[in-house]
Parts: structure tokens; C-alpha cells; sequence
């Protein structure tokens, strides 16, 4: 009997010892932080970029599990939907390009609650519905160059439109705000900022607001789309129009996507920043703030990895850096890159 109880309690203890390095496993896994990039829409080269910097840092940084996810399309209620998903999942952090920068702060307010930290990057959440607000580069550098971009492109002369994505989407507003500053200056005298439309960053109703544009103005010289997607779409346009070299394309866009149209001379230069980057920094902001060594108080400066440090400023807003501009000299060297 008494051998039997031993046997019983040897039993016990090297099941009870199995069953906690099994839950330590177990642990070792779940301790994992969750983050997810959260984009406008699927299927933009942009945002596939960016996820491939998130999962850059990741692999530096050690113990971080990034998931890509956006909706089918570019609307709030999409994004609404999928972060009410997360909160259920209690993941751990959460970077959104915003696709409205009021309608999402009630859930990102609950899930800021709920413990999840959520910053926004490229288009912003306003303060309240956020920690921070990681911006590519300054607004007014950024609105101002496009139409410096326009100008180069016509020599000062005739009429210029623009082509955005959504009439909410809180980054382009500010840049054509902007643009609407700068081609106020003198030197722009000989040139008119005719019309915004907006192409939602769907490409087919982008193209056919690019058509509208060539069609209602008989001296447009210039389309400026700060958009990758509508970049894209009116580049094509003008093309099958048959008006390359008579309506100039300009903007911000993918170079892997634009590298025909800037080698046909559709689109003779452009500009943007690196979105692998931007994944890349909302990675280790998110993993700082995490972690709890920031809390994204106006004045700290959080670790970046290769891309030094960046420090925030007031409203939670930080910056990187100002856009780079691609044409045929080298639109091939960075195709390869993203």
C-alpha cells in the first residue's frame, strides 16, 4: 500500500513538473507582444511596404508578433470594425493610417482603455484617439513641395489640379492646405489651382476623375496627386489619353509602381518618403510605449533602431524626414527597393 502511494505521489509530482514547463512554454509564446499595422485599404503597394518595416523591426527587436490587416475598402466603419475585433483579442498595440481622423477616436479611445496602446502614422488620428501621431514629414514641407513640383514641370504657366484620396483623409487635406498657400506666392502668377477631386484611392474612380479633369480644362498643364494610388491611376490616364508631355503628372508614389511612367515620361518627377521606414519607426514607438520606457509625453525620445531616435512634440506629433524626390536619374535604384 505505502509502495503504492509513493508510486502515486512520484507520479503526481513529475506530471505536475511536465505540466509547468509546459505552461512556461506556453507562456514563453504568449509572451509575445501583438501589434498590429492597421492601413487604409488592402492591397496598396504603400502600406504592403510599410508592413515589410514592421516586420523589419520586429526581427530586431525580439518578441514581437506583427499582423497586417486593413479593410476591403478605404472607409472609417471598415477600420471601426476591425479594431473592435482586436480589442476582443486583446492584442498589444496598434499603428492605424486613419481613414477619418474623428470618426475613429470613440474605439480607439476603448481600446486605449482596454490597455491596448494605439498610435496613428501617415494619416493621423486627432488628439484624444491616439498616444502619438508619427508623420513621414512636415505638412506645409510636404504641400508646398508638390506644387514646387508642378511649377518645375510647366514652367510657371497654366492651369494645375489636384487629385486626392478622400475628402476625409486628415494628411492630404493638410497638404492642399498647404498648396494652397504656396501658389498664393508671386512667382506663381502665371499658374491656377483650378479643382480638387477626390478618387477615394480606388483606381478605377480615380482614373475617371483624372479623364473628368482633362476633359473640363482646356489649359490643364498639370495633375498633382498625393496619393500613390491616384498617382497611379492618372499617370495611366493621361497616357491612354494620349497627352504625355501636354498634362504633367506629379505627386507622392511608389517608385516600383511608377518606374514606366517616369522612364516614358509620363511622369517626369515625383516624390515620397520611405513607407518601409514608417513601419519600421511605428514598430519600435509601439514597443516602447509597450513596454512602458516611454510614455509618449511631449519631449521624449524614443530608440529607433537605424533610424536613430525621434522625439515627440506637441499634440504627440512626431516627424521624419522630408520627401525625397525620384526621377529617371534614379527611379531604377529605389524600383528595387520598394
Amino acid at each position: 500500500m505505502k509502495r503504492a502511494l509513493l508510486f502515486v505521489l512520484i507520479a503526481s509530482l513529475v506530471f505536475t513538473g511536465l505540466f509547468a514547463q509546459g505552461t512556461k512554454e506556453a507562456a514563453a509564446v504568449k509572451g509575445d507582444k501583438e501589434i498590429v499595422i492597421l492601413v487604409k485599404s488592402m492591397g496598396n503597394g504603400f502600406f504592403d511596404a510599410v508592413f515589410k518595416g514592421s516586420q523589419e523591426a520586429a526581427g530586431e527587436i525580439g518578441g514581437i508578433k506583427t499582423t497586417y490587416m486593413g479593410p476591403p475598402q478605404a472607409t472609417a466603419e471598415g477600420q471601426i470594425e476591425i479594431i473592435e475585433t482586436l480589442i476582443a483579442q486583446r492584442v498589444d498595440g496598434i499603428a492605424i493610417s486613419a481613414n477619418d481622423s474623428d470618426a475613429l477616436i470613440p474605439v480607439t479611445k476603448k481600446a486605449m482603455a482596454a490597455g491596448i496602446k494605439v498610435i496613428s502614422f501617415d494619416s493621423g488620428i486627432n488628439v484624444g484617439g491616439r498616444i502619438v501621431d508619427l508623420l513621414p514629414s512636415n505638412a506645409e514641407l510636404i504641400g508646398r513641395q508638390q506644387i514646387q513640383l508642378a511649377a518645375e514641370l510647366t514652367n510657371y504657366t497654366g492651369d494645375i489640379a489636384v487629385l486626392s484620396a478622400s475628402a476625409q483623409a486628415t494628411n492630404q487635406n493638410l497638404w492642399i492646405d498647404w498648396m494652397k498657400q504656396e501658389i498664393k506666392d508671386a512667382k506663381y502668377s502665371k499658374m491656377k489651382l483650378v479643382e480638387v477631386v477626390y478618387g477615394d484611392d480606388a483606381p478605377d474612380k480615380s482614373y475617371r476623375e483624372a479623364v473628368s479633369l482633362m476633359q473640363k480644362y482646356p489649359n490643364l498643364k498639370a495633375i498633382i496627386c498625393p496619393t500613390t494610388v491616384g498617382l497611379l491611376a492618372t499617370a495611366q490616364a493621361v497616357k491612354d489619353a494620349g497627352k504625355t508631355g501636354v498634362v504633367e503628372v506629379t505627386g507622392l508614389g511608389l517608385p516600383s509602381e511608377m518606374k514606366g511612367y517616369i522612364l516614358d515620361g509620363t511622369c517626369r518627377q515625383m516624390a515620397l518618403w520611405n513607407p518601409i521606414d514608417l513601419g519600421y519607426t511605428s514598430t519600435y514607438i509601439l514597443n516602447a510605449l509597450i513596454d512602458g520606457t516611454n510614455n509618449g509625453a511631449v519631449g521624449d525620445v524614443i530608440p529607433a533602431g537605424r533610424m536613430n531616435s525621434v522625439k515627440v512634440e506637441k499634440d504627440g506629433l512626431i516627424y521624419m524626414s522630408t520627401p525625397y524626390v525620384f526621377n529617371k536619374d534614379n527611379i531604377e535604384q529605389f524600383a528595387a527597393i520598394f
